[in-house]
This record gives C-alpha cells, sequence and structure tokens, in this order.
C-alpha cells in the first residue's frame, strides 16, 4: 500500500515537474524573441526622433527580425503559459486569443509593407511608425504594466 502511494506521489511530482518545465520554456522562448524585436528596433526608433542618421541597412534588417520573431510567436502562448517564468503577459491574451494573434499578422504586414517600400528616409518615416505602433498598442492591453 504505501509502495502504491508513493509511486502515485512520485509519479504526480514527475508530471508537475515536467509541465512546469515545457511552460518555462515556452514562456523563456517567447521572451527572447520579444527582446530581440526590441532590441532591433531601437535603432530605427533613434532615427524616427533624427537622433541618429538613416542607415536603409539597419532598418532593414530590423523589419526581418520583427517579421521572422512576429511570425513565431502566436504559437507560443499556448494555453499552459499563462504563468511562470516572469512573464508579464496578461490573461486578457488567452481572453482574446483571435484578436491578440491577429496584432501580430497585422504586425507582419505592416513591417512587410514597410520593407518593400524602404526607398528612403521619407518612406521610412511615413512607414516605420505604423509597424511600431503595433508594439505599443499590443502592450498597453496585453503585458503587464512597467513601473
Amino acid at each position: 500500500m504505501h509502495r502504491s502511494i508513493i509511486t502515485l506521489i512520485a509519479l504526480a511530482a514527475f508530471t508537475a515537474t515536467g509541465a512546469i518545465a515545457q511552460n518555462l520554456e515556452v514562456i523563456k522562448e517567447r521572451k527572447s524573441l520579444l527582446e530581440q524585436m526590441g532590441k532591433s528596433a531601437k535603432e530605427p526608433g533613434k532615427m524616427m526622433k533624427q537622433e541618429i542618421p538613416f542607415d536603409a541597412a539597419t532598418v532593414d534588417a530590423a523589419l526581418d527580425t520583427i517579421i521572422a520573431n512576429a511570425s513565431k510567436l502566436p504559437a507560443l502562448f499556448p494555453e499552459d503559459s499563462k504563468s511562470g517564468g516572469k512573464t508579464e503577459a496578461l490573461p486578457a491574451i488567452w481572453e482574446n486569443k483571435d484578436e491578440f494573434t491577429g496584432r501580430y499578422d497585422k504586425l507582419v504586414a505592416d513591417a512587410k509593407a514597410a520593407k518593400a517600400n524602404l526607398g528612403d528616409e521619407f518612406a521610412f518615416m511615413e512607414a516605420w511608425p505604423k509597424v511600431a505602433g503595433n508594439c505599443g498598442g499590443c502592450h498597453k492591453k496585453y503585458r503587464v504594466e512597467k513601473k
């Protein structure tokens, strides 16, 4: 009898640990992709503010990162990744999953359009706010507010 109980407890602990580890990996991966996107957007943001000179290659690379990462992100918010790993994701993501996923689709589309029309600084100045606006809008609704 004791062996059965011990085996059952050990199995439950193993299962719980496996689920937590899986969640933490998903959270870690999505945080990494989001962080990469944020880093890639820093220099174009400075270009928008005219703090540094326009550089099409830098903007192009940032758009490539945004397109690649935003395309992967919707799959990294499964139901079993709502908490843990210091996630900043709000429950609203899972309550409005279609709308949330649609935001990534829009970000990818806006980044692809910006990339296709990246001819000069004027085109950049027109397109970049559309791309960056996606980030801010999503952060306000779906991420824990930074203090």
